[in-house]
């Protein structure tokens, strides 16, 4: 197999909650109340949506996804949910520095790789000169995807999705005996409000159990349908090894392809709210000076209202 590239869990589709707007002719992060799952294909620079996007809006009150059906790729959570802290070159788009909070991965003056301490965005000069981010990579199956070993990707810099998913996966994994796979669970939309929000609307992603599910029946019906493809001859363990080896066959996950979609949707130009944060509505550009060519949308009353 060739060196330094990073294979990563095929992907079928992408899932967001958050869109491209244009504002005065440069195309910045919009939140969103709802998920939006699209193909990798663009047309015009807009995603296509997926399929499965419009079976789950019909099904949805007012046609807003806030709640996807989905399993697990793997029973291992750092397969599932990969998070670090990403530095970019603003100009080309290439990793710079990515860590883990202990030790990171720098790229030095002659195009090599470094190995250097890790104290995360908030206390690091390096992070804050060049823009650190935590960044979160999700793969889920959607019920209905046909492909088994294929997954679709929630990228995300939001520090409340990253930990809340990653409480999450690692409660499952825990109770489950290390079955989190064959859970059927539910990819959720939530919101609050904090101070560094500004008080408005802050979206983030949970994963809960299937509405009605108890749990312990749900980890019971787990653990059959892991020994029934036990029985089937099904080697998870052997997967998991073969991901894990395939992703540290590369210094940085993302592809040249991946980069600058990933730069344009998550590192804009000029962009300086908090991570993980909307644009405050009262501190955007005002209307006069603001293009915006997508319709914006509010938190609805099922999450929630505006504080004042």
């Amino acid at each position: 197999m060739i060196k330094g590239l990073a294979i990563t869990p095929p992907v079928i589709g992408r899932i967001s909650i958050g869109r491209l707007v244009c504002k005065n002719d440069k195309w910045l992060p919009e939140k969103d109340d709802s998920f939006t799952l699209t193909t990798q294909i663009k047309n015009k620079g807009e995603w296509l949506l997926h399929p499965l996007h419009q079976k789950l809006s019909e099904a949805a009150p007012n046609q807003k996804i806030r709640a996807i059906p989905v399993r697990m790729l793997f029973n291992d959570t750092d397969l599932n949910l990969r998070a670090e802290y990403s530095a970019f070159d603003r100009q080309t788009g290439r990793p710079l520095c990515v860590g883990d909070g202990e030790k990171a991965r720098r790229v030095n003056e002659q195009g090599g790789t470094e190995e250097h301490p890790c104290a995360g965005p908030q206390f690091c000069p390096y992070a804050r000169e060049h823009g650190c981010k935590l960044y979160g990579r999700l793969n889920v199956q959607v019920d209905g995807q046909g492909d088994e070993l294929a997954s679709f990707i929630f990228r995300t810099t939001g520090y409340n999705s990253v930990r809340t998913l990653a409480a999450r996966l690692q409660y499952f994994q825990a109770l489950s005996g290390g079955h989190t796979r064959y859970l059927p669970l539910l990819l959720k939309l939530r919101a609050k409000t904090t101070t560094l929000s500004y008080q408005t609307p802050v979206y983030y992603v949970d994963l809960t159990l299937r509405e009605g599910a108890e749990l312990a029946a749900t980890i019971q019906q787990a653990k059959d349908a892991a020994e029934s493809d036990a029985e089937a001859g099904l080697l998870m363990d052997e997967l998991e090894q073969t991901a894990k080896q395939l992703l540290q066959n590369g210094q940085f996950e993302d592809s040249e392809e991946e980069i600058p979609l990933v730069m344009e949707e998550f590192y804009p130009e000029g962009q300086a709210t908090e991570p993980g944060l909307s644009t405050p509505a009262n501190s955007s550009t005002s209307p006069s000076t603001t293009r915006t060519q997508t319709r914006s949308t509010k938190l609805t009353e099922k999450l929630g209202t505006r504080t004042q």
